[in-house]
């Protein structure tokens, strides 16, 4: 009996979850993306602590 033998079930389970990993790490880089682009945006400023209660 081979301990090593991997059943069908766990290859397409395998499958699955590198698809899942792919757009989700996708996912991750264009968010990653969208915010490198809007911080080093020529017209990047950080808001004024200065509220209209001052």
């Amino acid at each position: 009996m081979a301990l090593s033998r991997q059943h069908e079930l766990h290859k397409r389970r395998f499958g699955r979850n590198l698809g899942l990993g792919l757009v989700l790490a996708g996912f991750v880089a264009l968010v990653f993306g969208m915010t490198i682009v809007k911080v080093t945006n020529e017209d990047f400023s950080v808001p004024s602590s200065q509220g209209a209660g001052n």
